[in-house]
């Protein structure tokens, strides 16, 4: 089995694919969970908006994972 590391650019792309995606739903999750504090001069988020995007982040996660640990 062999390790990737940032510099180092997977042969397959389905393993670039995954990663890829294992990464942007990676960053989406950061980016919802931090709408769900909100600062206190601005509205209140949709919660059940960003609930859904979050679980929808997490299916993603797990998907890219699945895929990567399938290869």
């Amino acid at each position: 089995q062999r390790l990737f590391f940032p510099s180092q650019k997977p042969k397959s792309e389905l393993v670039r694919t995954s990663l890829r995606l294992l990464t942007s739903s990676a960053y989406r999750l950061q980016s919802e969970c931090r709408k769900a504090l909100p600062a206190e001069p601005s509205p209140a988020p949709d919660m059940q908006l960003v609930t859904q995007q979050v679980i929808q982040c997490a299916y993603d996660i797990a998907k890219a994972a699945k895929q990567l640990v399938t290869i």
